[in-house]
């Protein structure tokens, strides 16, 4: 489930992004099916709904039924129609292959609500709001399996944000009362690997737990928008995941749940978010709402999105007995991969990342060591190429995701895949740009795609250009 996806009630990502009833290009659910088509290819395995900031202030009960009314979103100051709700969720997640997992209103709402969403989902014939559902016609359970108690409540800025000592204590009562309902659920708790916030968290509440989750963005554009970092800076934040990682992982150890709580990275980006004046920001100034449309410039996602989200996916890749989940957010519009207009979609930069990774990668991780020269920027140094390397049950697949992190000149890759392999055929799909700030957009949706060709036998060396990420696929 590393390759999962987020979708929140943010901007265009529901409303005019996955939804858009009356579009030439909706279904008759009014879900637009060019952006099904294009999900399909990436073979999302979970998608986090419905926030994010905005799940703080939303009670699920305004979003089913026939006679929904619109009620104002606290997050972000603007009004929901709530004409997309758990239904349409569900039925949206089960028209791409994806699993749906809802965040749940840990902010200004109650454990018992919780529950009751948990028993809308999933029960049949017992209790009131299984038979809620069955009336709003769908008779058969949603068995919503993955379930989080909370979004980032650490935060101040976070609508109904909670102290240390007030999280603890709901997130037990919320879990012992969801797990009532339902005890196949998996649950997943709002965490931080700074800080004091979550080993109390853990003490009280960790027994019910099967996740924590952790966020981060690393080019924080929350105020500043259109001043995105550049390539080389982006570069040299391209470690912070995999550290931030490695910090979960020590404090699930030293808790001692190392080995029952597994991590969720379930919302990340390297771009923050544009959107000032949260918490709301927009009810009496319409100008704060509209700068929100920065995040859909596609010039900023650029061959920096594309390089950093393969070292990010890299990071993951090399702790998945730890990390079981990641999505990223989010799935369309604002920061995602895929771009909605209502003429069509674009497939960003990154949309092609996670498609490599989800097409050509093999099952199992295969230890690997990397040597290379570093790149250095400003005060930071890092590894100026990264690798994954991965095979086949039967080990004779094998996949190798290569990255060249240098924004000027080629790697040049010296492979050694063990004394005595023979290497049958081999293929390499690589993904550059004719420059570090090349983008795909309307008018130029395909100036960054993967190119693929058959590489020579033997594969003992191998040069890729710069700001690039290659997938080396070979038999043995």
């Amino acid at each position: 489930m590393l390759f999962g996806q987020f979708l929140e009630h943010f901007h265009r990502q529901v409303y005019g992004g996955v939804f858009d009833p009356g579009s030439s290009l909706s279904d008759r659910s009014g879900f637009r099916t060019d952006v099904i088509a294009a999900l399909r290819e990436l073979k999302i395995p979970i998608v986090r709904w419905p926030g994010g900031c905005f799940a703080s202030a939303y009670h699920w009960r305004d979003g089913v039924g026939k006679n929904r009314l619109p009620s104002l979103d606290k997050a972000w100051g603007v009004e929901d129609p709530n004409t997309f709700g758990t239904d349409e969720f569900v039925a949206w997640c089960r028209q791409i292959g994806a699993e749906p997992y809802i965040c749940t209103n840990a902010g200004t709402g109650t454990s018992e609500e919780m529950s009751d969403w948990v028993e809308y989902c999933n029960l049949k014939d017992l209790g009131r709001f299984a038979r809620m559902r069955e009336a709003n016609g769908n008779v058969e359970p949603f068995n919503v399996r993955y379930w989080s108690i909370g979004n980032e409540n650490y935060l101040g800025g976070e609508i109904g944000a909670k102290t240390v000592e007030e999280w603890g204590p709901l997130v037990r009562e919320s879990a012992k009362m969801m797990r009532a309902v339902d005890s196949n659920l998996k649950i997943l708790a709002a965490a931080t690997v700074n800080g004091n916030w979550t080993p109390p968290m853990l003490k009280d509440a960790g027994k019910y737990l099967d996740y924590i989750s952790i966020h981060g963005y690393w080019d924080a554009l929350w105020q500043h928008g259109t001043h995105p970092s550049n390539y080389l800076h982006c570069m040299a934040r391209v470690q912070q995941p995999e550290q931030q990682i490695q910090k979960a992982i020590e404090l699930l150890t030293q808790t001692g749940f190392g080995e029952h709580i597994k991590i969720a990275f379930d919302e990340w980006n390297l771009r923050g978010w544009h959107h000032p004046g949260f918490p709301g920001g927009g009810a009496n100034n319409l100008a704060m709402i509209r700068e929100r449309d920065d995040n859909d410039l596609n010039e900023t996602y650029t061959m920096a999105d594309a390089v950093f989200s393969a070292s990010f996916l890299n990071g993951c890749l090399r702790h998945a007995d730890y990390v079981h989940m990641a999505c990223m957010a989010p799935v369309v519009n604002a920061r995602g991969p895929l771009f909605v207009h209502p003429k069509g979609i674009v497939k960003r930069t990154t949309f092609h990342v996670l498609k490599m990774y989800s097409d050509l990668l093999q099952p199992n991780v295969v230890q690997a060591r990397l040597v290379s020269d570093s790149l250095n920027i400003d005060q930071a140094t890092v590894p100026a190429l990264d690798a994954l390397a991965t095979c086949s049950n039967d080990r004779k697949q094998i996949a190798i995701a290569l990255i060249n992190r240098h924004p000027e000149l080629p790697a040049h890759w010296k492979l050694d895949i063990g004394q005595g392999t023979k290497v049958e055929r081999a293929r390499v799909t690589v993904l550059s740009g004719d420059s570090t700030d090349a983008y795909n957009d309307v008018a130029h949706p395909d100036r960054v795609v993967p190119d693929s060709h058959e590489l020579p036998l033997g594969i003992g060396t191998l040069e890729l250009p710069p700001h690039s990420l290659a997938i080396v696929q070979a038999s043995v």
